[in-house]
């Protein structure tokens, strides 16, 4: 058997042009270089293709990590932003609750000053958290936090409505009280002729005592009701003349006599500094002047201890 091949190298005309003679044993050696040679080019391109498909995976997966933390960025902002939302929340609540306990101290109301503990909680705080834990972990530590802290603030929030509901129906209470308590001079102007106090009559010459404030002035001079209340008598009253009775509950009631004119009906709600009638001379009068009364339970009171201004 021949060992060696002979190749024939011929130009297009087919003349001879050169001969080769090779080794059948290096065309062997050749061919199986080849053959190895595109094997590990085989590989090498499927290798490259899954090195490609993996980073195109990694480039994938890189840019949704970074998706998500751009998401878990934004809800950690988010969530601080609650967390000092809610830091704020309670100390406004605070604040309510302090300026409650003045007001109550002002009012002289002392129950339900101090309505829990819960004022003494502390704030949400992010610095607070361990920072060994991963983000998510502690983004979820800080929402159970904050979901607590919430709990307690609408309870707070509850009995701080219910102090002020109560607070304020106990000053509603003072203010009408206040409100129809006589405290004004009933006519501006003019000077007092006559107190509440022993005095010669000057109808009789006899010491009497006078029940009321006796206050001089021009007729027609306006009066004013010295609180609010209830007109319960206008009219023609014995040797009052002319008068308005007007009662303002709890049974205080003040009575105005001598009027010129009275301007205000029975049944009439009547408010403080209200006009109610004018200065006259009618009934048992020496002159013009208005006879201004305060009867607590139909008990004469100096009128002048109801006088503020």
């Amino acid at each position: 058997m021949r060992k060696q091949i002979t190749i024939f190298i011929a130009s297009h005309s087919g003349a001879l042009v050169k001969q080769l003679t090779v080794p059948r044993a290096h065309l062997t050696g050749l061919a199986l270089i080849i053959v190895a040679g595109l094997a590990v080019a085989g590989y090498v391109f499927v290798d490259y293709g899954r090195l490609h498909q993996k980073a195109a995976q990694a480039r994938r997966l890189s840019e949704t990590i970074a998706s998500q933390d751009n998401i878990l960025g934004d809800q950690r902002r988010q969530i601080e932003e609650m967390a000092d939302r809610i830091n704020k929340m309670k100390s406004h609540l605070v604040e309510l609750h302090e300026f409650e306990k003045k007001i109550r101290v002002i009012a002289n109301l002392d129950e339900g000053a101090e309505n829990s503990g819960l004022f003494g909680m502390g704030g949400v705080s992010l610095a607070e958290l361990d920072t060994q834990t991963r983000l998510e972990d502690r983004q979820n530590e800080l929402l159970r936090e904050m979901h607590s802290q919430l709990n307690l603030l609408e309870s707070a929030f509850t009995m701080q409505e219910d102090g002020f509901s109560t607070l304020l129906g106990y000053l509603e209470d003072k203010r009408q009280l206040l409100a129809s308590t006589p405290a004004i001079r009933p006519v501006d102007g003019g000077w007092v002729t006559s107190r509440f106090e022993y005095r010669k009559s000057p109808f009789t010459g006899r010491r009497e005592f006078h029940h009321g404030l006796d206050i001089a002035a021009s007729i027609n001079t306006p009066v004013m009701a010295s609180a609010d209340g209830e007109v319960t008598f206008s009219g023609l009253k014995g040797g009052l003349g002319k008068a308005v009775i007007i009662n303002h509950g709890r049974g205080i009631v003040t009575r105005y006599g001598h009027l010129h004119k009275c301007l205000k009906k029975k049944g009439d709600i009547v408010k403080r500094e209200d006009i109610i009638g004018l200065v006259g001379n009618t009934g048992q009068s020496t002159g013009p002047h208005l006879h201004y009364e305060v009867r607590i339970h139909n008990v004469p009171i100096d009128p002048e201890k109801y006088i503020l201004n």
